[in-house]
């Protein structure tokens, strides 16, 4: 059974090779990403993992399809994945000395096209950050990329004072309800090691 990662997230391919999964292909999906009018965070995160699968899906007929989106959301604010520091300073400076939360939807799509999906969400809470701290953390080029300009993986970690849920949700891809998605489809995932 061919599993095919339907990202381009290095992060998400570590994640998995964490509880033994390594893909047979990565493919990545390019679908507009625009939120919809009103659309809220967590069924905005849900929609674009479903829609990554479905794409990839179409051109590996047979195989197993996972799929993810993360999105950071200030009450019902969605942050985007900051392409500019510009974008990045205003992302931290909304969320310093605050909680906001993070969705990450999980979709597989079986060799016989039927989709699972699972949510993973979080909260998280930064400590109040300084101006200097702001200007360190972009002037390191981690937040590029990054849904709400962070990377909680990385220098970013220092910054939190409080999670609740899913670190590796947080990351990219909940690893308890990806393992899940697989099991439930037929791929189980070698045991976590212990070692």
């Amino acid at each position: 059974m061919r599993l095919i990662l339907a990202s381009a997230s290095p992060r998400r391919l570590d994640l998995l090779a964490r509880i033994g999964v390594v893909p047979d292909a990565v493919d990545a999906a390019d679908i507009d990403e625009t939120p919809a009018r009103s659309e809220l965070p967590a069924p905005h995160a849900e929609r674009l993992s479903a829609a990554k699968a479905a794409a990839v899906a179409a051109r590996h007929p047979g195989a197993l399809i996972l799929a993810a989106d993360t999105v950071v959301a200030v009450g019902r604010r969605i942050l985007p994945k900051t392409d500019a520091e510009d974008e990045a300073r205003t992302c931290l400076d909304l969320l310093s000395g605050r909680r906001h939360r993070v969705h990450t939807a999980v979709t597989l799509i079986d060799g016989e096209g039927r989709a699972r999906h699972r949510l993973s969400s979080s909260i998280v809470a930064f400590k109040r950050l300084t101006a200097a701290e702001v200007t360190a953390y972009l002037a390191s080029g981690e937040w590029h990329g990054k849904a709400g300009g962070y990377a909680i993986q990385g220098r970013a970690e220092a910054f939190v004072r409080f999670l609740s849920g899913s670190h590796s949700g947080v990351v990219g891809l909940p690893l308890f309800e990806t393992r899940a998605l697989l099991a439930a489809a037929g791929y189980p995932p070698a045991a976590p090691s212990l070692g």
